[in-house]
């Protein structure tokens, strides 16, 4: 049956633009792909290919490409000459690796899927594919993710369900278009403040991770869908303790005192520190006191907000509260605190 709908297609030569052989028990590709030129679409879903052949390079007019539920057990180089590619499945292999330069000429690819392989990493070149929008790894073995991977300026959805992940990179921030963003059952316990940048996320489902509180800023986070079950989140328990008022280091007091005279633009202490890189360096890593609103250096306690989520938002079942990470810069005014502001206890 193959073979008579080949040489079907053979016939037409350069008018072939689809082929598709599903579930044709095929243990290889057939070489003679390389007579139609003109081909735009390929599936060869649901077979028995262990790898691709050479002549799948000659295929430059190619827009889809359906691999899945084959042997494969890499992303094959031979996709470099594919110039054309605008959708790539690979869904259902054994793909455990990038063969070296495999992205390098999928500039026009949107859609890559590659739920239900073995891969634990991704390589830096990722970021070849700069036409990707849609992004799908479902159910691999993910460990982290290459900061390289936020370079995607036109990514829009991008899956990660039932992964090893444990944190996202704070790169993240870059990903200006992200629209969607799923990373159900992974091993994530914390999300960088650049998350909170994605002005465009709409949609988020960290359901059962490890996720006690969500950055301070998460709720500029225009979210119409926020899913959350399953994670083991911050609840809102009083639990009384006295605490002297700490000493502070003679970089502590210098370091809050040119910060907060920065944020009043003072042009004497701004051309200063202009000088002297290494001071840029230390106050950088400053943070503002929820309470006071003054800046300090180090965190002299670390407390959670409970604030409820967007009444626009669709959001898991029972979720009332979102508990926020917020700062506060001294005990004094911790003291000050709110009924929703609470101290965080070391179990």
């Amino acid at each position: 049956m193959a073979e008579r709908l080949l040489i079907r297609a053979l016939k037409g030569g350069q008018n072939t633009k689809i082929i598709t052989l599903n579930g044709k028990k095929l243990t290889k590709m057939p070489s003679t792909l390389e007579k139609l030129p003109g081909l735009r679409t390929l599936n060869l879903q649901n077979n028995q290919i262990p790898k691709v052949c050479p002549e799948l390079s000659t295929l430059t007019q190619l827009t889809a490409l359906n691999l899945g539920n084959n042997l494969l057990e890499e992303v094959p180089e031979e996709m470099k000459y594919l110039t054309s590619l605008k959708k790539l499945h690979l869904f259902g292999n054994r793909i455990d690796r990038f063969a070296s330069g495999a992205c390098d000429g999928l500039q026009n690819l949107i859609l890559l899927n590659l739920n239900n392989n073995r891969l634990t990493w991704l390589p830096e070149e990722i970021s070849r594919l700069r036409s990707l929008k849609y992004m799908s790894i479902n159910h691999n073995q993910l460990a982290s993710l290459p900061a390289e991977l936020c370079l995607l300026e036109n990514l829009s959805e991008l899956q990660l369900n039932y992964n090893k992940l444990v944190c996202i990179p704070e790169e993240i921030k870059l990903l200006k278009k992200l629209h969607k963003l799923l990373l159900v059952r992974n091993n994530i316990e914390t999300f960088p403040p650049g998350l909170c940048d994605l002005t465009k996320l709409r949609i988020l489902d960290v359901a059962g991770n490890n996720i006690q509180v969500f950055p301070p800023k998460f709720q500029n986070l225009k979210l119409r869908e926020f899913y959350c079950e399953d994670n083991p989140l911050l609840l809102m328990t009083p639990i009384v303790t006295i605490q002297q008022e700490d000493i502070w280091s003679l970089q502590e007091i210098a370091s809050r005192f040119v910060m907060n005279q920065l944020t009043e633009e003072n042009s004497f202490v701004t051309q200063a520190i202009e000088l002297y890189p290494q001071i840029r360096s230390i106050i950088s890593r400053g943070k503002k006191c929820t309470i006071c609103g003054k800046f300090f250096l180090t965190v002299w306690l670390e407390c959670v907000q409970f604030a409820p989520p967007s009444k626009n938002c669709k959001i898991s079942r029972n979720l009332q509260l979102i508990p926020l990470q917020v700062f506060v810069c001294s005990y004094r005014c911790f003291t000050q605190r709110g009924d929703n502001l609470f101290g965080i206890v070391e179990a």
